[in-house]
Protein backbone atom coordinates (compact mmCIF):
# COMPACT_ATOMS: atom_id res chain seq x y z
CA UNK A 1 0.00 0.00 0.00
CA UNK A 2 1.43 3.37 -1.02
CA UNK A 3 1.04 6.44 1.18
CA UNK A 4 1.54 10.06 0.20
CA UNK A 5 1.37 13.15 2.40
CA UNK A 6 1.04 16.12 0.09
CA UNK A 7 1.71 19.72 1.22
CA UNK A 8 0.52 19.13 4.81
CA UNK A 9 0.31 22.31 6.88
CA UNK A 10 -0.85 22.40 10.51
CA UNK A 11 -1.00 25.55 12.62
CA UNK A 12 -1.64 26.14 16.31
CA UNK A 13 -2.42 29.84 16.58
CA UNK A 14 0.64 31.71 15.34
CA UNK A 15 2.82 28.57 15.47
CA UNK A 16 3.16 26.59 12.24
CA UNK A 17 4.01 23.06 13.43
CA UNK A 18 3.98 21.55 9.92
CA UNK A 19 4.83 23.83 7.02
CA UNK A 20 3.95 22.44 3.57
CA UNK A 21 5.36 18.96 4.28
CA UNK A 22 5.32 16.31 1.57
CA UNK A 23 6.60 12.73 1.74
CA UNK A 24 5.84 9.34 0.25
CA UNK A 25 5.96 5.82 1.65
CA UNK A 26 6.32 2.94 -0.80
CA UNK A 27 5.09 -0.64 -0.11
CA UNK A 28 7.59 -2.60 1.99
CA UNK A 29 9.70 0.47 2.74
CA UNK A 30 11.17 1.68 6.04
CA UNK A 31 11.08 5.48 5.86
CA UNK A 32 12.74 7.23 8.81
CA UNK A 33 11.45 10.59 9.93
CA UNK A 34 14.37 12.28 11.65
CA UNK A 35 14.26 15.47 13.67
CA UNK A 36 14.67 16.96 17.11
CA UNK A 37 11.91 17.25 19.70
CA UNK A 38 9.60 20.03 18.56
CA UNK A 39 10.54 19.68 14.89
CA UNK A 40 6.99 18.65 13.97
CA UNK A 41 7.34 14.87 13.55
CA UNK A 42 4.64 13.83 16.04
CA UNK A 43 2.23 16.52 14.80
CA UNK A 44 2.59 15.17 11.27
CA UNK A 45 1.90 11.61 12.42
CA UNK A 46 -1.10 12.75 14.47
CA UNK A 47 -2.47 14.29 11.27
CA UNK A 48 -1.89 11.00 9.44
CA UNK A 49 -3.57 9.01 12.24
CA UNK A 50 -6.65 11.23 12.34
CA UNK A 51 -5.93 12.76 15.75
CA UNK A 52 -5.50 16.20 14.13
CA UNK A 53 -6.98 17.74 11.02
CA UNK A 54 -4.60 19.48 8.60
CA UNK A 55 -5.20 23.14 7.78
CA UNK A 56 -3.90 22.51 4.26
CA UNK A 57 -2.82 19.53 2.19
CA UNK A 58 -3.95 15.99 1.42
CA UNK A 59 -3.40 12.39 2.47
CA UNK A 60 -3.45 9.87 -0.37
CA UNK A 61 -3.49 6.07 -0.17
CA UNK A 62 -2.75 4.27 -3.44
CA UNK A 63 -3.12 7.66 -5.16
CA UNK A 64 -6.67 8.18 -3.81
CA UNK A 65 -7.39 11.13 -1.43
CA UNK A 66 -8.65 10.08 2.03
CA UNK A 67 -10.05 11.96 5.03
CA UNK A 68 -9.57 10.64 8.54
CA UNK A 69 -11.85 12.03 11.25
CA UNK A 70 -10.24 9.91 13.94
CA UNK A 71 -7.94 6.95 14.58
CA UNK A 72 -10.77 4.54 13.73
CA UNK A 73 -10.81 5.82 10.15
CA UNK A 74 -7.04 5.51 9.90
CA UNK A 75 -7.08 1.95 11.26
CA UNK A 76 -9.89 1.00 8.87
CA UNK A 77 -7.70 2.29 6.02
CA UNK A 78 -4.82 0.04 7.10
CA UNK A 79 -2.72 2.41 9.23
CA UNK A 80 -1.48 1.30 12.65
CA UNK A 81 0.47 3.33 15.19
CA UNK A 82 2.69 2.19 18.06
CA UNK A 83 3.09 5.07 20.49
CA UNK A 84 6.16 5.70 22.63
CA UNK A 85 4.04 5.05 25.73
CA UNK A 86 2.24 1.75 25.24
CA UNK A 87 -1.57 1.57 25.24
CA UNK A 88 -1.89 -1.77 27.02
CA UNK A 89 -3.89 -2.91 30.06
CA UNK A 90 -1.38 -4.54 32.45
CA UNK A 91 -3.79 -7.03 34.10
CA UNK A 92 -5.14 -8.32 30.76
CA UNK A 93 -3.48 -11.13 28.82
CA UNK A 94 -1.76 -10.59 25.47
CA UNK A 95 -4.75 -12.05 23.62
CA UNK A 96 -7.24 -9.86 25.51
CA UNK A 97 -5.21 -6.73 24.75
CA UNK A 98 -4.81 -7.57 21.06
CA UNK A 99 -8.55 -7.96 20.39
CA UNK A 100 -9.73 -5.20 22.76
CA UNK A 101 -12.26 -3.08 20.87
CA UNK A 102 -12.46 -5.62 18.05
CA UNK A 103 -13.40 -8.74 19.97
CA UNK A 104 -14.20 -12.01 18.14
CA UNK A 105 -17.44 -13.55 19.38
CA UNK A 106 -18.53 -17.15 19.79
CA UNK A 107 -21.75 -18.64 18.44
CA UNK A 108 -23.52 -17.82 21.70
CA UNK A 109 -22.37 -14.19 21.61
CA UNK A 110 -19.57 -14.18 24.19
CA UNK A 111 -15.88 -13.37 23.75
CA UNK A 112 -14.17 -16.15 21.78
CA UNK A 113 -10.78 -16.29 23.52
CA UNK A 114 -9.69 -19.28 21.46
CA UNK A 115 -9.95 -17.19 18.29
CA UNK A 116 -8.03 -14.38 20.00
CA UNK A 117 -5.27 -16.81 21.01
CA UNK A 118 -5.10 -18.26 17.49
CA UNK A 119 -4.80 -14.77 16.02
CA UNK A 120 -1.93 -13.84 18.33
CA UNK A 121 -0.17 -17.17 17.73
CA UNK A 122 -0.51 -16.90 13.95
CA UNK A 123 0.98 -13.40 13.79
CA UNK A 124 3.62 -14.21 16.41
CA UNK A 125 4.74 -17.34 14.52
CA UNK A 126 4.72 -15.58 11.15
CA UNK A 127 7.15 -12.87 12.31
CA UNK A 128 9.05 -14.78 15.00
CA UNK A 129 7.75 -12.63 17.88
CA UNK A 130 7.68 -15.51 20.42
CA UNK A 131 4.75 -14.13 22.42
CA UNK A 132 2.57 -16.29 24.69
CA UNK A 133 -1.10 -15.31 24.09
CA UNK A 134 -1.99 -16.12 27.71
CA UNK A 135 0.81 -14.12 29.35
CA UNK A 136 -0.28 -11.07 31.34
CA UNK A 137 1.14 -7.77 30.09
CA UNK A 138 2.43 -6.84 33.57
CA UNK A 139 4.62 -9.97 33.55
CA UNK A 140 6.29 -9.22 30.20
CA UNK A 141 9.54 -7.29 29.69
CA UNK A 142 9.23 -3.97 27.90
CA UNK A 143 10.52 -5.30 24.57
CA UNK A 144 7.85 -8.01 24.55
CA UNK A 145 5.15 -5.44 25.41
CA UNK A 146 6.19 -3.47 22.36
CA UNK A 147 5.83 -6.58 20.19
CA UNK A 148 2.30 -6.94 21.56
CA UNK A 149 1.56 -3.38 20.38
CA UNK A 150 2.81 -4.33 16.91
CA UNK A 151 0.67 -7.50 16.95
CA UNK A 152 -2.37 -5.32 17.84
CA UNK A 153 -1.86 -3.28 14.68
CA UNK A 154 -1.19 -6.29 12.46
CA UNK A 155 -4.30 -8.01 13.86
CA UNK A 156 -6.29 -5.11 12.41
CA UNK A 157 -4.68 -5.70 9.00
CA UNK A 158 -2.37 -2.69 9.16
CA UNK A 159 -0.37 -2.31 5.95
CA UNK A 160 1.32 0.87 7.17
CA UNK A 161 2.90 0.94 10.63
CA UNK A 162 3.97 4.15 12.38
CA UNK A 163 6.56 3.57 15.12
CA UNK A 164 6.91 6.69 17.30
CA UNK A 165 10.27 6.73 19.16
CA UNK A 166 10.00 2.94 19.59
CA UNK A 167 13.41 2.38 21.18
CA UNK A 168 13.13 4.97 23.97
CA UNK A 169 12.40 2.32 26.62
CA UNK A 170 14.38 -0.62 25.21
CA UNK A 171 17.70 -2.19 26.11
CA UNK A 172 20.31 -2.40 23.31
CA UNK A 173 19.45 -6.08 22.72
CA UNK A 174 15.73 -5.30 22.54
CA UNK A 175 16.53 -2.49 20.11
CA UNK A 176 18.45 -4.90 17.88
CA UNK A 177 15.53 -7.34 18.03
CA UNK A 178 13.14 -4.55 17.02
CA UNK A 179 15.35 -3.69 14.03
CA UNK A 180 15.13 -7.33 12.88
CA UNK A 181 11.36 -7.29 13.35
CA UNK A 182 11.10 -4.11 11.27
CA UNK A 183 13.15 -5.68 8.46
CA UNK A 184 10.94 -8.78 8.56
CA UNK A 185 7.77 -6.71 8.42
CA UNK A 186 9.08 -4.69 5.49
CA UNK A 187 10.08 -7.86 3.64
CA UNK A 188 6.50 -9.12 4.05
CA UNK A 189 5.18 -5.93 2.42
CA UNK A 190 4.34 -3.82 5.49
CA UNK A 191 5.42 -0.19 5.11
CA UNK A 192 6.96 1.49 8.16
CA UNK A 193 7.37 5.11 9.20
CA UNK A 194 10.09 5.15 11.84
CA UNK A 195 10.13 8.31 13.99
CA UNK A 196 13.31 8.83 15.97
CA UNK A 197 16.15 11.17 16.91
CA UNK A 198 18.72 8.35 17.30
CA UNK A 199 21.14 8.53 14.41
CA UNK A 200 22.64 5.05 14.86
CA UNK A 201 19.22 3.41 14.43
CA UNK A 202 18.35 5.49 11.38
CA UNK A 203 21.57 4.38 9.70
CA UNK A 204 20.95 0.71 10.54
CA UNK A 205 17.41 0.23 9.30
CA UNK A 206 16.31 2.94 6.84
CA UNK A 207 15.54 2.62 3.15
CA UNK A 208 14.91 6.37 3.01
CA UNK A 209 15.28 9.30 5.41
CA UNK A 210 13.40 12.60 5.64
CA UNK A 211 14.80 15.27 7.95
CA UNK A 212 12.38 17.80 9.47
CA UNK A 213 13.61 21.00 11.11
CA UNK A 214 11.31 23.68 12.54
CA UNK A 215 8.27 22.19 10.81
CA UNK A 216 9.79 21.94 7.33
CA UNK A 217 11.37 19.18 5.28
CA UNK A 218 14.98 20.28 4.92
CA UNK A 219 16.65 17.23 3.37
CA UNK A 220 16.31 13.62 2.21
CA UNK A 221 19.79 12.22 2.88
CA UNK A 222 20.94 8.73 1.93
CA UNK A 223 20.96 6.08 4.71
CA UNK A 224 24.72 5.70 4.24
CA UNK A 225 25.21 9.33 5.37
CA UNK A 226 27.43 9.70 8.43
CA UNK A 227 26.06 10.50 11.88
CA UNK A 228 27.74 13.92 11.73
CA UNK A 229 26.07 14.68 8.39
CA UNK A 230 22.65 13.70 9.72
CA UNK A 231 23.18 15.71 12.91
CA UNK A 232 24.19 18.78 10.90
CA UNK A 233 21.02 18.53 8.80
CA UNK A 234 18.92 18.30 11.97
CA UNK A 235 20.31 21.49 13.54
CA UNK A 236 21.41 23.46 10.47
CA UNK A 237 25.13 23.68 11.25
CA UNK A 238 28.17 21.45 11.64
CA UNK A 239 28.14 19.36 14.81
CA UNK A 240 31.01 17.46 16.42
CA UNK A 241 29.54 14.36 18.08
CA UNK A 242 32.83 13.22 19.60
CA UNK A 243 33.45 14.00 23.28
CA UNK A 244 37.11 14.69 24.12
CA UNK A 245 38.12 13.58 27.62
CA UNK A 246 41.46 13.88 29.35
CA UNK A 247 42.79 10.81 31.18
CA UNK A 248 40.98 10.46 34.48
CA UNK A 249 42.81 11.77 37.58
CA UNK A 250 40.74 10.83 40.60
CA UNK A 251 40.98 12.41 44.02
CA UNK A 252 39.15 11.83 47.28
CA UNK A 253 35.87 9.96 47.67
CA UNK A 254 33.39 12.85 47.71
CA UNK A 255 29.98 11.23 47.21
CA UNK A 256 29.38 8.06 49.27
CA UNK A 257 26.02 6.25 49.06
CA UNK A 258 25.60 3.27 51.40
CA UNK A 259 22.79 0.66 51.43
CA UNK A 260 20.26 3.21 50.19
CA UNK A 261 16.61 2.17 50.10
CA UNK A 262 13.97 4.58 48.76
CA UNK A 263 10.19 4.21 48.34
CA UNK A 264 8.00 5.87 45.70
CA UNK A 265 4.77 7.78 46.40
CA UNK A 266 2.82 4.50 46.57
CA UNK A 267 5.32 3.08 49.11
CA UNK A 268 6.79 0.68 46.58
CA UNK A 269 10.50 0.02 47.00
CA UNK A 270 12.19 1.69 44.01
CA UNK A 271 15.81 1.83 45.24
CA UNK A 272 16.89 -1.40 46.92
CA UNK A 273 20.09 -1.34 48.98
CA UNK A 274 22.17 0.69 46.52
CA UNK A 275 25.80 1.50 47.38
CA UNK A 276 28.45 3.34 45.37
CA UNK A 277 31.19 5.95 45.75
CA UNK A 278 32.34 8.65 43.33
CA UNK A 279 35.67 10.45 43.51
CA UNK A 280 36.74 13.95 42.58
CA UNK A 281 37.64 14.18 38.90
CA UNK A 282 35.54 11.29 37.62
CA UNK A 283 32.16 10.74 36.00
CA UNK A 284 30.02 7.86 37.24
CA UNK A 285 27.10 7.15 34.93
CA UNK A 286 23.98 5.44 36.29
CA UNK A 287 22.59 3.58 33.28
CA UNK A 288 19.42 1.55 32.79
CA UNK A 289 16.02 1.50 31.16
CA UNK A 290 13.70 4.22 32.47
CA UNK A 291 11.69 3.20 35.53
CA UNK A 292 14.28 1.11 37.36
CA UNK A 293 14.73 3.48 40.30
CA UNK A 294 17.04 6.08 38.77
CA UNK A 295 14.61 8.98 39.26
CA UNK A 296 14.01 8.11 42.92
CA UNK A 297 17.77 7.73 43.49
CA UNK A 298 18.43 11.24 42.15
CA UNK A 299 15.60 12.73 44.20
CA UNK A 300 16.92 11.05 47.35
CA UNK A 301 20.44 12.40 46.81
CA UNK A 302 19.04 15.93 46.46
CA UNK A 303 16.78 15.60 49.50
CA UNK A 304 13.55 15.76 47.50
CA UNK A 305 12.55 12.24 48.53
CA UNK A 306 12.70 10.76 52.03
CA UNK A 307 15.24 7.99 52.54
CA UNK A 308 13.78 4.79 53.98
CA UNK A 309 17.18 3.43 55.07
CA UNK A 310 20.86 3.84 54.28
CA UNK A 311 22.99 6.98 54.10
CA UNK A 312 24.38 9.67 51.79
CA UNK A 313 27.59 11.63 52.46
CA UNK A 314 29.11 14.53 50.54
CA UNK A 315 32.74 15.38 51.40
CA UNK A 316 32.39 13.56 54.73
CA UNK A 317 29.17 15.33 55.74
CA UNK A 318 26.10 13.16 56.41
CA UNK A 319 23.20 14.51 54.32
CA UNK A 320 20.82 11.58 54.86
CA UNK A 321 18.17 13.65 56.66
CA UNK A 322 19.04 17.07 55.22
CA UNK A 323 16.68 19.47 53.50
CA UNK A 324 17.11 20.43 49.85
CA UNK A 325 18.59 23.79 50.85
CA UNK A 326 21.09 22.11 53.17
CA UNK A 327 22.11 19.70 50.37
CA UNK A 328 22.59 22.59 47.93
CA UNK A 329 24.61 24.57 50.49
CA UNK A 330 26.80 21.50 51.06
CA UNK A 331 27.94 21.86 47.45
CA UNK A 332 25.67 19.63 45.42
CA UNK A 333 24.50 20.83 41.98
CA UNK A 334 21.45 19.20 40.41
CA UNK A 335 20.23 19.12 36.80
CA UNK A 336 16.75 17.51 37.01
CA UNK A 337 15.32 15.21 34.36
CA UNK A 338 12.27 17.47 33.87
CA UNK A 339 13.54 21.04 33.47
CA UNK A 340 10.06 22.57 33.16
CA UNK A 341 8.73 20.92 36.31
CA UNK A 342 11.81 20.96 38.54
CA UNK A 343 14.50 23.10 36.92
CA UNK A 344 12.90 26.38 35.93
CA UNK A 345 10.11 28.79 36.76
CA UNK A 346 8.67 29.52 33.33
CA UNK A 347 7.20 32.89 34.26
CA UNK A 348 10.51 34.11 35.75
CA UNK A 349 13.12 35.83 33.62
CA UNK A 350 16.41 34.18 32.73
CA UNK A 351 18.17 36.41 35.28
CA UNK A 352 15.71 35.34 38.01
CA UNK A 353 16.11 31.65 37.14
CA UNK A 354 19.89 31.93 37.23
CA UNK A 355 19.79 33.04 40.88
CA UNK A 356 17.23 30.52 42.17
CA UNK A 357 19.78 28.44 44.11
CA UNK A 358 21.56 31.47 45.55
CA UNK A 359 18.96 34.10 46.36
CA UNK A 360 19.70 33.76 50.08
CA UNK A 361 23.33 34.90 49.97
CA UNK A 362 26.29 36.37 48.07
CA UNK A 363 26.73 37.28 45.29
CA UNK A 364 22.99 37.72 44.62
CA UNK A 365 21.91 39.15 47.97
CA UNK A 366 23.13 41.67 50.50
CA UNK A 367 21.53 41.10 53.86
CA UNK A 368 17.82 40.68 53.21
CA UNK A 369 17.84 42.43 49.82
CA UNK A 370 18.60 41.20 46.32
CA UNK A 371 21.58 42.91 44.68
CA UNK A 372 19.92 43.58 41.33
CA UNK A 373 23.04 45.03 39.74
CA UNK A 374 25.04 41.92 40.62
CA UNK A 375 22.23 39.66 39.46
CA UNK A 376 21.99 41.36 36.06
CA UNK A 377 25.77 41.43 35.59
CA UNK A 378 26.13 37.73 36.43
CA UNK A 379 23.19 36.85 34.16
CA UNK A 380 24.78 38.65 31.20
CA UNK A 381 28.09 36.88 31.86
CA UNK A 382 26.46 33.43 32.05
CA UNK A 383 24.35 34.04 28.94
CA UNK A 384 27.55 34.70 27.01
CA UNK A 385 29.60 31.92 28.62
CA UNK A 386 26.96 29.23 28.15
CA UNK A 387 25.79 30.44 24.73
CA UNK A 388 22.16 30.94 25.79
CA UNK A 389 20.34 32.19 22.70
CA UNK A 390 18.05 34.94 23.95
CA UNK A 391 17.30 38.61 23.22
CA UNK A 392 18.18 39.54 26.81
CA UNK A 393 18.36 38.38 30.41
CA UNK A 394 14.83 39.73 30.95
CA UNK A 395 13.30 37.18 28.54
CA UNK A 396 10.94 34.76 30.29
CA UNK A 397 12.30 31.21 30.58
CA UNK A 398 9.16 29.74 29.00
CA UNK A 399 9.86 31.72 25.81
CA UNK A 400 13.17 29.90 25.20
CA UNK A 401 13.66 26.74 23.13
CA UNK A 402 14.15 23.49 25.04
CA UNK A 403 17.88 23.51 24.42
CA UNK A 404 18.29 27.05 25.72
CA UNK A 405 16.11 26.32 28.75
CA UNK A 406 18.44 23.43 29.56
CA UNK A 407 21.46 25.70 29.14
CA UNK A 408 19.98 28.06 31.76
CA UNK A 409 19.74 25.15 34.23
CA UNK A 410 23.28 23.96 33.41
CA UNK A 411 24.66 27.51 33.70
CA UNK A 412 23.04 28.04 37.11
CA UNK A 413 24.33 24.78 38.55
CA UNK A 414 27.87 24.93 37.15
CA UNK A 415 28.39 28.59 38.11
CA UNK A 416 28.08 27.71 41.82
CA UNK A 417 30.87 26.39 44.04
CA UNK A 418 30.27 22.68 43.63
CA UNK A 419 31.66 19.54 45.18
CA UNK A 420 29.26 17.18 43.36
CA UNK A 421 27.19 17.56 40.19
CA UNK A 422 24.22 15.20 39.71
CA UNK A 423 22.83 15.46 36.17
CA UNK A 424 19.67 13.45 35.48
CA UNK A 425 18.89 12.99 31.77
CA UNK A 426 20.93 16.15 31.06
CA UNK A 427 20.20 16.25 27.32
CA UNK A 428 16.62 14.94 27.20
CA UNK A 429 14.57 16.79 24.60
CA UNK A 430 17.32 19.13 23.39
CA UNK A 431 18.79 19.50 19.92
CA UNK A 432 22.05 17.92 18.81
CA UNK A 433 23.89 21.23 18.98
CA UNK A 434 22.87 21.75 22.60
CA UNK A 435 23.80 18.15 23.43
CA UNK A 436 27.30 18.85 22.11
CA UNK A 437 27.61 21.95 24.31
CA UNK A 438 26.17 20.37 27.48
CA UNK A 439 28.48 17.37 27.16
CA UNK A 440 31.45 19.74 26.89
CA UNK A 441 30.38 21.54 30.09
CA UNK A 442 29.97 18.29 32.02
CA UNK A 443 33.42 17.07 30.98
CA UNK A 444 34.90 20.48 31.83
CA UNK A 445 33.48 20.11 35.36
CA UNK A 446 35.03 16.65 35.63
CA UNK A 447 38.39 17.89 34.31
CA UNK A 448 38.28 20.70 36.89
CA UNK A 449 38.21 18.04 39.63
CA UNK A 450 34.46 17.98 40.35
CA UNK A 451 32.64 14.77 41.26
CA UNK A 452 30.03 14.07 38.58
CA UNK A 453 27.10 11.63 38.49
CA UNK A 454 25.21 11.27 35.22
CA UNK A 455 21.86 9.47 35.19
CA UNK A 456 20.93 8.63 31.61
CA UNK A 457 18.90 6.14 29.59
CA UNK A 458 20.86 7.06 26.43
CA UNK A 459 23.61 4.47 26.06
CA UNK A 460 25.59 6.59 23.59
CA UNK A 461 25.65 9.42 26.14
CA UNK A 462 26.74 7.07 28.93
CA UNK A 463 29.60 5.68 26.86
CA UNK A 464 30.68 9.16 25.73
CA UNK A 465 30.83 10.72 29.22
CA UNK A 466 31.47 8.00 31.80
CA UNK A 467 34.69 6.87 33.45
CA UNK A 468 32.69 4.17 35.26
CA UNK A 469 29.17 2.89 34.63
CA UNK A 470 26.74 1.55 37.26
CA UNK A 471 23.73 -0.23 35.79
CA UNK A 472 20.41 -0.24 37.67
CA UNK A 473 17.74 -2.88 37.23
CA UNK A 474 14.62 -3.08 39.39
CA UNK A 475 16.11 -0.81 42.02
CA UNK A 476 19.43 -2.61 42.39
CA UNK A 477 22.85 -1.97 40.94
CA UNK A 478 23.65 -5.15 39.01
CA UNK A 479 27.26 -4.15 38.41
CA UNK A 480 29.75 -1.30 38.06
CA UNK A 481 32.07 -1.47 35.02
CA UNK A 482 34.49 0.81 33.21
CA UNK A 483 33.65 2.79 30.07
CA UNK A 484 35.42 0.30 27.77
CA UNK A 485 32.67 -2.25 28.41
CA UNK A 486 30.85 -3.34 25.26
CA UNK A 487 27.33 -2.26 24.39
CA UNK A 488 26.34 -5.93 24.38
CA UNK A 489 27.48 -6.46 27.97
CA UNK A 490 25.79 -3.23 29.11
CA UNK A 491 22.60 -4.33 27.38
CA UNK A 492 22.61 -7.62 29.26
CA UNK A 493 23.14 -5.77 32.53
CA UNK A 494 20.23 -3.43 31.70
CA UNK A 495 18.10 -6.59 31.34
CA UNK A 496 19.10 -7.70 34.85
CA UNK A 497 22.04 -9.99 34.11
CA UNK A 498 24.76 -9.23 36.65
CA UNK A 499 28.22 -8.18 35.46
Amino acid sequence: MKLELRNITKRFGTLTANDNISLTLEPGEIHSLLGENGAGKSTLMNVLYGLLQPDEGQILIDDQPVNFNGPGDAMAAGIGMVHQHFMLIPVFTVAENVVLGNEPTSKIGGLDLDKARELVKEISDRFGFEIDPDAKIQDLPVGAQQRVEIIKSLARNAKILVLDEPTAVLTPQETDELMEIMRGLAKSGTSIIFITHKLREVQQVSNRITVIRQGKVVASPLPKSSASELASLMVGREVDLNVTRKPVKVGAETLVVKDLTVLDDRQHQMVDGVSFTVRDGEVLAIAGVQGNGQTELAEAILGLRKIHSGSIEVAGRDLTKSTVREVLEAGLGYIPEDRKKDGLVGDFTIAENLMLDGSFGAPFAKGFQIDFAARDRIADELIEEFDIRTPSATTLAKQLSGGNQQKVVVARELSRELKVLVASQPTRGVDVGSIEFIHEQIIAARDAGKTVVIISTELDEVLALADRIAVMYRGKIVGIVDSKTTREKLGKMMAGIAA
